[in-house]
């Protein structure tokens, strides 16, 4: 059975790829797209996930507007990453339609609360501001919530300070609310997600599909590989929210380790850090996992599939 989830993203490059990596794997039912002030400001990440889905011909999925600032702190975007539009590079379709007249974190809500308990898994690749307001709105979706699979965070590396990830840096608050909720959460940090290259082969193999989606997502390379290179000093670009995506078609592609993790919220120069207790195993309650090693060959696999998957486009 396909596994039922909300993508909460701020698209992004790599949110791109985890929403198309999630529209053509039969193995995952996207229910909706939420988007939040991130790599971008709100109304530019909103566009782009309309844009994303029109690239590919699907006009169904809803997509719900949230929050567009976190939840204390001035909005902190990835320009010097994604670019003024959040998806610089390539050339985006005019969406054919917009958000529907409900905020994210209402759709979020809703969609748990309409749905049997443990078959909905939230799958944020943005700041958690949407998911703690919804935690904090409607508290009995934390039981009912099947698991949370997000990107952020990083035990052993940051990369929006020397300790801390851009996603949980952003909105420590919110992650904070996130960690501390009594529910399953799988961190798939930067330990993992740089792992997760587009080497030139990598993208080779994607353009080999030959099709229109292939090529959008060879473009989207390009530009987040010299983005890369001038602002982070990777050689080749790590696509970190695809692997959220990866985990929920085959959670063989990653080895997870459970910790307890927990967020800083006050350090001058810690700000941000995931910080997971590594001393002893885990206790038997404890409800938080991080990613450690990818499977590199099956990640890229399935996203090879996928965007053979969608072919022409959606509508076929």
């Amino acid at each position: 059975m396909a596994r039922k989830i909300i993508l909460d993203c701020d698209p992004g490059h790599d949110d791109a790829v985890a929403i198309l990596l999630a529209l053509g794997s039969e193995k995952i039912d996207l229910l909706g797209i939420t988007t939040i002030g991130g790599n971008q400001t709100l109304h530019k990440v909103t566009y782009n996930a309309l844009a994303v889905l029109e690239e590919v011909k699907e006009r169904t999925i809803p997509v719900a507007a949230g929050c567009a600032s976190p939840l204390v702190r001035e909005l902190e975007v990835a320009a010097s990453v994604h670019g003024d539009t959040g998806l610089d590079g390539v050339d985006l379709p005019k969406p054919s339609r917009t958000v529907i007249d409900k905020h994210a974190v209402d759709f979020i809500i809703d969609t748990i609360m309409e749905h049997e308990p443990g078959t909905i898994t939230l799958v944020p690749t943005g700041p958690l501001t949407n998911i703690a307001m919804a935690v904090r709105k409607e508290p009995m979706i934390v039981e009912r919530v099947k698991e949370v699979v997000l990107m952020g965070g990083g035990v052993h590396v940051g990369n929006w300070s020397a300790v801390a990830e851009f996603n949980i840096k952003v909105d420590p608050e919110a992650a904070h609310v996130v960690f501390h909720a009594p529910w399953q959460v799988t961190m798939v940090g930067l330990d993992l997600t740089h792992q997760a290259l587009c080497t030139p082969a990598r993208q080779r193999d994607i353009e080999s599909i030959g099709t229109p989606t292939a090529k959008f997502v060879s473009q989207l390379m390009d530009f987040f590989r010299k983005a890369y290179a001038q602002n982070q000093g990777f050689v080749d670009p790590p696509v970190h929210d695809p692997c959220t995506v990866a985990y929920l078609i085959d959670p063989n592609v990653m080895t997870v380790r459970k910790a307890p993790i927990d967020v800083e919220t006050h350090g001058d120069l810690t700000l941000g850090m995931t910080v997971a207790d590594l001393r002893a195993p885990a206790p038997a309650d404890c409800h938080t996992q991080y990613a450690e090693k990818l499977d590199v060959d099956r990640f890229w696999q399935l996203i090879h599939e996928s965007i053979e998957n969608i072919g022409e486009g959606m509508e076929q």
